[in-house]
């Protein structure tokens, strides 16, 4: 493990410039320099890079981070990788962190089980390869679905033969345990193995560095399940993994948007017809995990459904888990294609333009939302309106604070003849619910009834490359005809969606933070105690905690040190858009006092609001009030200065 001490030092040594114009022209703007965006297709510039405050910014596809993550996204790097080729750069070396006897022997443990999974995947995934070459059946159903030797080469497609224990040819151990573990044979009661895939089209499937962790499989004749997954190992968990997210880096970039599909097939198929931004879900509804994956790949986000009533179902569930993950920054969109198509169908039917044009009519998040809450209740009726605020609240409630929250609310207050002020009213009573709202209108049973099972598998299958075409050549050589306390020393957790409640101040001294991490080494004990009280400066207690046990001397560095999966993180994406066209401030400490100084005076003037409700009945009730007007007196007297 890499110390996060030597990483904000190598942070503090090496020039985002520097490593950014090795792969980008850039030109000087300003106080910042400007260039192509190498992650997106532009033809003028919206890539911003700051000398000062060590990031870079894409106004146009959002891609943001510190000169290690530009290492990450723009080479396919790991993060050890990345670190590592920094450092020779700057001339120094990668320490590792000190661990006891202990935990080094459970991490080479880990490292050797997860070693002997990979090793065991890639030899199987190499034989399902050699056998799709002789099997013309499988070869057949492909090229009837319109794939080509150069897709299924690029996917990795492969072929499960009949054999009950066809690994046996490649695996002479077949009773080691490993096999059972990486979810490719199955030990029946009795003892007795058997391969877990058979007379299946196999779809590796792979993470998001690129290595093959399971498998799809879909038989081809008659028989159940059509769809098969491996079983969820320690390599392997569905509601964690997208397919298809490592084979579309670059489609997303330069599409601008990732297409979120049902079917794996749908992925492979969209690819043949040169769309290749499709990801899918492996089986299961779409989970807040496979939201934030998502949103660190793209800031538009476009979920493609069948029209009919299942696919408006999933649509749903999916839109539940997206609402408390929504931000002003990012676009979230929902495509409906007529109920007997599936996008790969669609496609071979109209062709990609057509495609395309339907993808630029899918409808925004909130659109989505209101029409489905409003289909199912009697609008023109005060009951049926009634109802529809009733059926809403929790889905409003558990949307962060932000711009879009209040264009949603006031929307919605008008769809259901309220006004914004007597709607606002309302949701201060509801408190969002843990899980995601129930589907719109439908009984408790039925919508019970209605999710998914735990091993339902999706409509489709589909993976990576990482496989040499030639491997294909007979392939294409068959005919086929047509057929809690507030800490300075460590980060909190995330809170969930009230901690990313963000005030105009709040903000304020987030910016002030992200641009000067040193003012953090200034902060006193009545300062901090002042921060402890705002219920509203959650994040900013965070960015000040992070900033300590980091180190960070810049902007990007704490970018780099904040957790991708927190709310601070998204918080900081958000604003640090901003510094780029901010001015540096003459006196930044200044500032940050006077911020300060605001905070504490609404703290004083809310207290002394509360004792004048309360009738000062008391000596020490009177003699607080005299202090805190005192104490107003001197702030006052302090910000006149």
């Amino acid at each position: 493990m890499i110390p996060e001490s030597f990483v904000q030092d190598l942070l503090a040594r090496v020039d985002v410039v520097d490593v950014v114009g090795r792969y980008v022209q850039l030109r000087k703007g300003g106080a910042n320099l400007l260039g192509l965006c190498p992650f997106h297709n532009e033809k003028s510039p919206s890539f911003t890079v700051s000398p000062t405050k060590q990031f870079y910014h894409c106004f146009g596809c959002g891609a943001h981070g510190s000169a290690i993550t530009f290492l990450i996204e723009h080479t396919g790097a790991s993060f050890p990788e990345a670190v590592r080729s920094l450092a020779g750069s700057a001339g120094m070396t990668v320490p590792e962190e000190p661990r006891s006897p202990r935990q080094r022997a459970a991490d080479q443990v880990r490292k050797d089980e997860v070693s002997r999974q990979q090793q065991i995947l890639d030899l199987a995934q190499a034989y399902y390869v050699r056998e799709l070459k002789g099997a013309r059946n499988a070869v057949h159903y492909l090229k009837q679905r319109g794939l080509s030797g150069e897709i299924a080469a690029r996917f990795g497609l492969g072929w499960a033969g009949a054999d009950r224990r066809g690994l046996a040819s490649i695996f002479p151990h077949y009773e080691d345990p490993s096999l059972v573990e990486s979810g490719l044979v199955i030990e029946a009661e009795d003892g007795r193995r058997y391969d877990r895939f058979r007379e299946r089209i196999m779809f590796p499937i792979r993470n998001q560095r690129g290595n093959l962790i399971g498998f799809g499989g879909r038989i081809i004749g008659k028989g159940e399940p059509k769809y098969l997954n491996s079983p969820e190992t320690s390599l392997f968990s569905k509601g964690h993994e997208l397919y298809g997210l490592w084979e579309a880096r670059t489609g997303i970039r330069k599409q601008g948007h990732v297409l979120v599909v049902e079917g794996y097939m749908d992925v492979v198929g969209l690819a043949q017809h040169g769309l290749d931004n499709a990801v899918a879900t492996l089986g299961t509804a779409t989970t807040s995990f496979h939201i934030q994956k998502l949103l660190r790949v793209s800031n538009k986000i476009i979920f493609s459904f069948d029209g009919d009533k299942a696919g408006r179902k999933a649509a749903w569930r999916a839109l539940n888990t997206c609402l408390p993950l929504v931000r002003d920054d990012v676009s979230m969109r929902f495509l409906f294609l007529p109920s007997e198509h599936d996008p790969d169908s669609y496609i071979r039917e109209y062709g990609q333009e057509a495609f395309k044009a339907t993808v630029a009519e899918a409808v925004p998040l909130s659109r989505f939302m209101l029409d489905e809450l409003a289909s199912h209740h009697a609008m023109h009726e005060a009951e049926g309106r009634a109802a529809c605020v009733h059926e809403a609240k929790p889905l409003l409630a558990s949307l962060p604070e932000g711009t879009l929250r209040v264009q949603i609310e006031r929307e919605f207050a008008k769809l259901v003849h309220l006004t914004p002020e007597e709607l606002a009213q309302m949701l201060t009573e509801v408190v969002p619910a843990e899980s995601a709202p129930p589907l719109p209108g439908i009984p408790v049973a039925q919508r019970e009834a209605s999710q998914p099972g735990e091993n339902e598998e999706p409509p489709g299958f589909m993976d990576a490359p990482m496989f040499d075409p030639d491997d294909y050549g007979a392939y294409d050589s068959i005919d086929v005809r047509p057929s809690q306390s507030f800490s300075r020393d460590a980060p909190r957790a995330s809170r969930g969606n009230r901690a990313r409640t963000v005030t105009p101040m709040a903000k304020r001294l987030l910016r002030l933070l992200l641009a000067h991490p040193e003012l953090v080494s200034s902060l006193g004990d009545q300062q901090l105690e002042i921060l402890e009280q705002g219920p509203h400066l959650v994040l900013v207690r965070d960015l000040i905690a992070l900033a300590n046990v980091s180190g960070a001397r810049h902007a990007g560095a704490l970018l780099q040190a904040a957790d991708p999966a927190s709310d601070l993180a998204g918080i900081l994406a958000s604003v640090s858009p901003e510094l780029l066209a901010q001015e540096d401030l003459p006196d930044p400490q200044a500032e940050w006092n006077d911020a300060m100084r605001r905070i504490e005076l609404e703290a004083i003037k809310a207290e002394q609001s509360s004792l004048v409700l309360a009738g000062l009945k008391d000596e020490s009730s009177r003699k607080r009030y005299h202090e805190l007007t005192r104490r107003i007196a001197l702030l006052s007297s302090a910000s006149s200065r």
